[in-house]
């Protein structure tokens, strides 16, 4: 066999196997034909991460953070013949970038552009952090036709600011003192708060791939987000949810304490189940990502 012989027969066999590969993999969102985008109501395109197929489960990141966040828990999830679908909310990662539509019932009616465009049905929705209120406030704006079970991981609900009602929450000159340093130094008050989001032990890798997602927010876009997490009242919301729940926050959470947010929130839900990490901080998807997809798994299947 004479060298060009071999180069094709090695050619032809490296094609062979990438083919093989390719076939034992999740269909992307090109293979299957599903769009890249779905379209809000104001227009505003929402890039949308698709993958695989079988039962839905749709993730909503925390705030300042995109799609690319949920990637491990995608691949394990896919794995499991689970479609995973995740977009970036607007203003964020792959998304267009308006000025306007950051507050609570626009960013849950892009959230209800996403389902019904895909046509989601029997859907676990998973939603960290600020991903939340929005996951809460659909159930009561859109109802649970197409939802079969809530995850909340690191919730921000039910409602983070003291009121005569709620006087165990967060007085509202904290919250505006903490948006004061964000608008005037983003990068310096990231530093002197990230200690307590992640594990001591979280690669420096992972902390900079973190940053970099969150700066590369348009500053007036993260405080109007901050700002409608800070004033979202959904407890009426959440006490009306009925959907079996699962409820997942550590226990070291600085961002989100458990007292204020994850265990008023599993009281408001009848029923549902709260899952406290040990030691965990806010970040837990990141920091506790394979005990988390193994509770998500058992829940869905439970």
């Amino acid at each position: 066999m004479n060298r060009r012989t071999v180069l094709e027969a090695t050619l032809a066999g490296t094609a062979l196997a990438a083919a093989s590969v390719a076939s034992a993999q999740p269909a992307t969102a090109q293979q299957t034909g599903r769009p890249l985008y779905a379209t809000a109501k104001d227009g505003t395109k929402l890039f949308v991460q698709d993958w695989g197929s079988g039962r839905p489960v749709l993730f909503l990141a925390a705030w300042t953070f995109n799609s690319s966040a949920w990637g491990s828990h995608i691949v394990a999830l896919n794995a499991k013949g689970y479609r995973c679908v995740a977009p970036d909310r607007r203003g964020h990662g792959r998304s267009d970038m308006p000025a306007t539509g950051y507050d609570l019932d626009t960013l849950t009616a892009d959230v209800a552009a996403v389902i019904e465009q895909r046509d989601l049905r029997d859907v676990t929705l998973v939603a960290h952090s600020m991903g939340s209120i929005e996951a809460v406030n659909y159930l009561a704006r859109h109802g649970s036709d197409r939802i079969a079970r809530l995850v909340l991981v690191a919730p921000t609900t039910p409602f983070l600011v003291q009121t005569e009602d709620n006087p165990d929450a967060v007085p509202k000159p904290m919250i505006d003192a903490q948006n004061a340093a964000i608008a005037q130094d983003f990068p310096k008050w990231m530093a002197a708060n990230e200690a307590p989001f992640f594990m001591p032990d979280t690669p420096d890798i992972t902390r900079s791939w973190i940053r970099e997602m969150m700066l590369s927010v348009p500053l007036p876009v993260a405080l109007a987000c901050r700002k409608t997490i800070s004033f979202a009242d959904l407890r009426a919301a959440a006490a009306g949810i009925d959907r079996t729940t699962l409820i997942v926050h550590g226990d070291k959470d600085a961002s989100a304490p458990l007292p204020l947010t994850g265990a008023k929130t599993a009281k408001l839900i009848k029923g549902s189940k709260l899952n406290v990490y040990e030691g965990a901080p806010h970040a837990l998807p990141l920091t506790h990502s394979e005990r988390l997809v193994s509770d998500i798994l058992a829940f869905m299947t439970s």
